[in-house]
């Protein structure tokens, strides 16, 4: 019986503690979403930022009806630009949009709070969400591949978004690193409940 227990205990506590899980939550009518347990300013991204190079990393958040992702109900993307202060030990993050006056920037920023700075610039609206039924969420951050910098950078008459949803539709270039989260299925009711996963 011990045995069964354990059984029935182990998953639920792997659940609430795998990294690679996503926590949403609602503030107004924005669906945010947070990793608190995962890090992806280490490894050879890490020591870049502390060579002195800036990195930018992009990513995307999806909503989708079906755990397969395949035809995403809603989607969010954006553009990172992380550099390392090597007296301050300290990281500064860009948000990169089309538009110059929407340009967000902090700095003196721990890589924990960094990470979880970009995270929560990542929004979808709750119109956007699936009502009524399950849904899941998956987030794709991938360190920009220099390949695809001419066409986010200098390209003219393309979107910044739109760039960033061509490069999600193609596979993860070869050493390119990256990381996928989920998490589902969720109701939007619980989260307003702000029901913890």
């Amino acid at each position: 019986m011990a045995a069964l227990v354990a059984g029935v205990v182990n998953p639920a506590y792997a659940i609430e503690f795998n990294e690679r899980r996503l926590n949403p939550r609602l503030e107004g009518d924005m669906l945010h979403v947070s990793a608190p347990n995962f890090r992806f300013l280490n490894g050879k991204p890490l020591e870049r930022l502390k060579n002195g190079a800036s990195i930018a990393f992009v990513a995307q958040l999806t909503v989708s009806s079906s755990p397969t992702y395949v035809v995403p109900d809603a989607r969010t993307a954006a553009r990172f630009a992380i550099s390392y202060d090597i007296w301050q030990e300290r990281f500064s993050v860009t948000k990169i949009t089309d538009h110059a006056d929407q340009k967000r920037t902090v700095s003196h920023l721990d890589g924990p709070a960094a990470e979880a700075w970009c995270f929560d610039n990542l929004t979808i609206n709750r119109s956007e969400l699936p009502s009524g039924k399950p849904f899941y969420l998956q987030l794709d951050l991938r360190v920009e591949d220099p390949r695809d910098q001419t066409g986010l950078v200098s390209e003219t008459g393309i979107s910044l978004v739109t760039a960033l949803v061509d490069i999600f539709s193609r596979p993860v270039r070869e050493k390119q690193a990256h990381w996928l989260l989920d998490s589902g299925p969720l109701r939007l009711e619980d989260i307003r409940r702000g029901v913890r996963w």
